[in-house]
C-alpha cells in the first residue's frame, strides 16, 4: 500500500461512523481522499472482512427509502483503537455505546447467516426523512423478512418496536418476524410476530 496513512484515515472515518449510514463521498471527504480512492479502500477493507457495508433495502410497497449503505467495523477492539476510546469512554457516552452494541450484534449475526443460510441477504432500512429506521433486515429467497432492532437497554417495550410493527403492518405476510435485541436477561413478546430477545442468546 503506497499511502498507508490515507488508508488509515479512511478506516478511522468508517469507524467513527460504524452502525451509521453514510455516502461513500462523505467518508472520502472525512478521510481527505478522492471518491475513487475511497471506493478502492472500501473494497479492500470489505475483502479483508474488516468492515461490512450493508446495502439499503428497497421495496415497491415503500417509497422514499434512503439508498446509502450502512457500515460496520466488525472487530470492536479494532473499532475502539481506530476511534481512540476505551471501555470506560464507551460506557460514559450513549452514542458510542449504541454504535458499539449495534455493531457487535451485526458482527455476530452476519457470519452466522452467511454460513448457515447463504441465500439470505442482509440490508438496513431507513426512510429519507430519518423518522423510521431498522438496524438489520434479513430477506429470504421468497421475499420474507426478519427485521431486527438493537437497543442498549436492559428492558424494552412495545414503543421500542414501533418501527418493526410499522414494517409488519405495511408488508403483511411478507414480514416473518421482528426482534428487538436488548442487554437484559429475558425473552418476551412485544406484539404480534415481534419479540424482545437478550443479546446474550447470540452466543
Amino acid at each position: 500500500m503506497r499511502a498507508p496513512d490515507r488508508l488509515a484515515a479512511f478506516a478511522r472515518a468508517v469507524a467513527a461512523n460504524t452502525a451509521g449510514v453514510a455516502a461513500l463521498s462523505t467518508l472520502a471527504e472525512a478521510a481527505g481522499v478522492t471518491g475513487a480512492t475511497a471506493r478502492v479502500y472500501g473494497d479492500l477493507l470489505t475483502d479483508l472482512a474488516i468492515i461490512e457495508p450493508l446495502p439499503a433495502w428497497h421495496s415497491n410497497r415503500l417509497s422514499r427509502l434512503l439508498k446509502a449503505p450502512k457500515y460496520h467495523v466488525l472487530d470492536l477492539g479494532l473499532w475502539a483503537h481506530l476511534v481512540g476510546v476505551d471501555s470506560t469512554a464507551v460506557a460514559r457516552d450513549g452514542n458510542l455505546m449504541g454504535r458499539a452494541i449495534d455493531t457487535f450484534v451485526a458482527a455476530q449475526i452476519l457470519p452466522l447467516v452467511a454460513v448457515s443460510h447463504p441465500q439470505v441477504r442482509a440490508f438496513h432500512l431507513r426512510d429519507a426523512n430519518g423518522r423510521r429506521e431498522i438496524d438489520l433486515l434479513l430477506e429470504g429467497p421468497r421475499g420474507r423478512v426478519v427485521a431486527i432492532e438493537v437497543k442498549a437497554a436492559a428492558g424494552v417495550t412495545a414503543r421500542d418496536a414501533r418501527h418493526l410493527t410499522w414494517l409488519r403492518d405495511d408488508l403483511g405476510e411478507q414480514f416473518h418476524r421482528g426482534i428487538v435485541f436488548h442487554t437484559g436477561q429475558h425473552t418476551y413478546r412485544l406484539d404480534d410476530r415481534v419479540w424482545a430477545v437478550p443479546i446474550a442468546t447470540l452466543w
